[in-house]
């Protein structure tokens, strides 16, 4: 792929997506298109390096604008879609659903639809290069009991909130799509990523920033849930494997191979910020003194975990991070970047969702 072809990203401002985008105009030649509705999750000043260079476009659209999305790809003729847009944190599909199912299944479904006529229209007849690349998630496939078992890719779906039900419909979607039409489509599901330029109502950031500010830090039930920590930067390096070399029609669990507890995320941050931000908010003798156990979250998922074997033995990925260098570098870019983050606090967001 060295030739410059046009990648066009949904959802760019958020967090993943901001961060993807760094590396697609850092590490290769090609054109890339934002296409972001700007919702509350969306932030232009995660993009100020891309912003500025002629090899990115941005468009503020919304993907359940069906019409604008012909024109959009009309216009641009991607090579690559990579959809990230969507609504993702799980509180907020709990208390309303209903721009999950717009945003995560009819806006998918749009853009199935945009990318379909594209592809039939302009990239088939030419008999050009051409891939629809999905990115969902590990919630799809629900929890785990036995400590021993990992996701796979052949793990059967069983999503427990309105956020992954919505993102496991997206997932059918593509796959029909992918058979029924024969659109060259890829699907990834990741673990929890966490990083630079994420939103401060999830887990890491949220910590993070209530320990800065004296504020109890709310962990759910007794901390116990598990999660896979995925460094976004590593998990961006594996979007762009997949997108270029990744077999059509397949599916590829993306992994850290950090597996820790709520309670041992929240530990070890307090621990980093003892070492890195020395100086605490008056009243406040040990940031691990702030954590506080809350009523856990309605249908919390116990335990994620992937088998990311498949990717690293057919396209040779594996993170770079461990979830110690990731979460230093995670802290030491917030300590470091207390303008992008007080600029994000400043709007409607007060830090009251847990994460």
């Amino acid at each position: 792929m060295d030739k410059m072809k046009t990648i066009i990203v949904t959802g760019g401002a958020g967090f993943i997506g901001s961060n993807l985008i760094k590396i697609l105009i850092n590490n290769t030649k090609h054109h890339v298109v934002n296409i972001d509705k700007l919702t509350y999750a969306g932030n232009l000043e995660s993009l100020k390096e891309a912003s500025s260079n002629n090899r990115y476009s941005f468009i503020n659209e919304d993907i359940c604008n069906k019409k604008q999305l012909f024109k959009i790809f009309e216009n641009y003729k991607p090579s690559f879609v990579m959809h990230l847009a969507a609504e993702s944190h799980v509180d907020r599909s709990i208390g309303g659903p209903s721009d999950f199912i717009d945003t995560n299944i009819v806006g998918t479904f749009n853009l199935l639809e945009a990318a379909r006529n594209y592809f039939n229209t302009f990239v088939k007849p030419k008999n050009k290069q051409f891939c629809f690349h999905h990115i969902s998630t590990d919630e799809v496939y629900g929890d785990l009991v036995e400590k021993k078992d990992l996701f796979t890719e052949k793990t059967p779906y069983s999503p427990s909130s309105p956020y992954s039900a919505t993102k496991a419909a997206a997932d059918h979607l593509v796959r029909a799509w992918g058979r029924t039409y024969s659109l060259p489509i890829v699907i990834t599901n990741c673990s929890n990523n966490y990083g630079p330029y994420h939103f401060p109502e999830k887990l890491i950031p949220h910590i993070i920033l209530n320990a800065l500010h004296g504020k109890p830090i709310p962990i759910y039930g007794d901390g116990s849930q598990i999660r896979d920590w995925l460094y976004v930067e590593d998990h961006a390096k594996a979007l762009l494997k997949v997108v270029t070399s990744g077999r059509l029609g397949e599916t590829y669990n993306i992994g850290g191979k950090n597996e820790k507890t709520n309670l041992e995320v929240a530990e070890s941050i307090c621990d980093l910020l003892e070492e890195l931000a020395p100086e605490k908010p008056q009243g406040v003798e040990a940031y691990s003194d702030l954590i506080t156990f809350v009523e856990d979250r309605p249908g919390h998922d116990k335990r994620y975990a992937i088998d990311a074997t498949k990717i690293e033995k057919d396209l040779g990925w594996l993170p770079e991070e461990t979830f110690e260098t990731g979460l230093r570098k995670t802290v030491k870019w917030y300590l470091e970047n207390r303008e992008w983050w007080e600029n994000v606090l400043s709007g409607d967001y007060r830090l009251e969702r847990l994460g």
